[in-house]
């Protein structure tokens, strides 16, 4: 009988996001670097996404995948950086078990949907260089639209499972997640069951749809490296790889944390919780930040747009 008192499926009521553990009494300065870096994610990715909407030069399909990739960051930060800061700075450490799937079905949306956006920049560059004369018949305005939604709808029928996989789960007494935002496997540890099926889902799924992201990422710049070098002008050539230069260091600050994260959570017992919790944090606020920096520096026309927008007498 007190084991059916102890047990919910429907609605447990409201969890306690501690933080991170072990370093509760840093909570409030470490705030102060986190409210910069969102700072900086929100108005990078807004200036991105202003810029290429208003500007017509920017209409092409490298900017409208730039511009998506700007929105999931800004979606990505969101989720989790203003309910992390209300933790450290208010105590602000209760959350709804509806907003509890919420932000976790955001978090792991969001990154789904950057590793398909990388994807497709990467074959938009391939088209760009190893095809160029086909390019603006392949990737014409409709076709871009197609691959955007389906970006979309990929990310969203990976993720809706997970949601699914949290609700069916017989909720026990502690309320306490060791973390400052919900995402999956962290979430389904709190309940009284048998979560194989949640750790092998949230372990097999990034497997098998970021592993393939990335490997047809590899493929595709292998193509366009061998491309660039057949190149007969150097000018082109140094043109084609400062483009591809900002694809790729974006592509190694979006995989090699978030490949850390997935692999901690399932092989990594001897990694301190300290640890994985800040790097989970640093993880959903360094990309978006980084990203429209790098795009801004590498990517000419980005550059000189915002120098424009910023400093007008500059350009004149």
């Amino acid at each position: 009988m007190m084991a059916t008192l102890n047990l919910s499926s429907f609605n447990p009521g409201p969890f306690i996001l501690v933080g991170i553990p072990g370093l509760e009494q840093f909570h409030i300065w470490i705030g102060i670097p986190f409210f910069a870096i969102y700072f900086v994610a929100l108005a990078g990715n807004g200036i991105l996404v202003y810029l290429i909407a208003m500007d017509c030069s920017l209409h092409e399909p490298m900017f409208y995948f730039l511009s998506m990739l700007a929105s999931a960051d800004i979606i990505l930060c969101t989720t989790c950086v203003p309910k992390t800061l209300g933790i450290f700075w208010f105590g602000a450490q209760e959350i709804t078990f509806s907003g509890c799937l919420t932000q976790l079905f955001f978090v792991h949306f969001s990154f789904f949907l950057d590793s398909a956006i990388l994807l497709g920049m990467a074959f938009d560059r391939y088209m760009a260089i190893c095809s160029p004369l086909r390019y603006t018949s392949v990737l014409t305005p409709r076709t871009i639209v197609k691959i955007m939604v389906g970006i979309v709808s990929r990310s969203f029928s990976v993720i809706v499972p997970v949601v699914f996989l949290v609700k069916r789960l017989p909720f026990c007494k502690t309320r306490l997640i060791p973390h400052t935002y919900c995402e999956h496997i962290g979430v389904a540890r709190l309940f009284c069951a048998d979560i194989s099926i949640n750790i092998w889902y949230g372990f097999a799924v990034p497997i098998m749809t970021v592993f393939s992201d990335l490997i047809l990422i590899i493929v595709s710049y292998t193509l366009i490296l061998r491309a660039v070098f057949h190149l007969p002008s150097r000018d082109a050539r140094q043109k084609a790889l400062n483009t591809c230069g900002s694809h790729v260091s974006v592509i190694l600050i979006f995989y090699t944390p978030a490949m850390f994260s997935v692999l901690t959570h399932r092989f990594g017992h001897n990694i301190s919780r300290t640890f994985h919790i800040m790097f989970a944090n640093l993880y959903v606020t360094i990309p978006p930040a980084l990203n429209p920096i790098i795009y801004g520096v590498k990517t000419k026309q980005i550059r000189d747009k915002v120098i424009l927008l910023f400093l007008p007498k500059v350009m004149q």
